[in-house]
């Protein structure tokens, strides 16, 4: 069977991980821009951009270290939220258009955080794709 082995759980890797995705914000100020939000019902994905629509800044739940079916969570969508949110600030950012696409559990989540520390939103859209009619579906089932 083999030795057990304890594992040790630090919360420390998770705030020094979140700590260095904010570091590696770009040094550029802007006024206002565009948060683009992916809600997947497995993940949570947001981006930020400026107003012509260049990326500054991007995070997700698996890059803060949420694993599994936990991504996907409301929780995970917040956190999202603040440390894009803490990225915006860094860059003198003050205002953003928001744009939601996909079905997911963060999908009010990742903006309410986001708009909990200080940033307005100016506009917020819902970009989900919705098929007109779709494939066509299965033939019936003979038994």
């Amino acid at each position: 069977m083999g030795k057990k082995r304890i594992a040790k759980s630090n919360s420390s890797d998770s705030l020094a991980r979140r700590n260095a995705s904010v570091s590696r914000t770009p040094k550029r100020k802007v006024s206002s821009g565009m948060l683009y939000v992916e809600a997947t019902y497995n993940n949570t994905k947001v981006s930020l951009a400026d107003t012509s629509g260049n990326l500054l800044a991007w995070s997700s739940s698996g890059t803060l270290g949420f694993k599994g079916a936990k991504k996907g969570t409301p929780f995970a969508a917040a956190k999202v939220g603040e440390v894009l949110a803490q990225k915006a600030q860094l860059m003198g950012m003050s205002d953003v258009g928001v744009v939601v696409r996909g079905v997911g559990a963060g999908r009010e989540a990742s903006v309410r955080s986001f708009a909990a520390r200080g940033i307005d939103i100016r506009s917020l859209k819902d970009a989900t794709p919705v098929p007109h009619n779709g494939p066509r579906p299965k033939k019936p089932r003979r038994v």
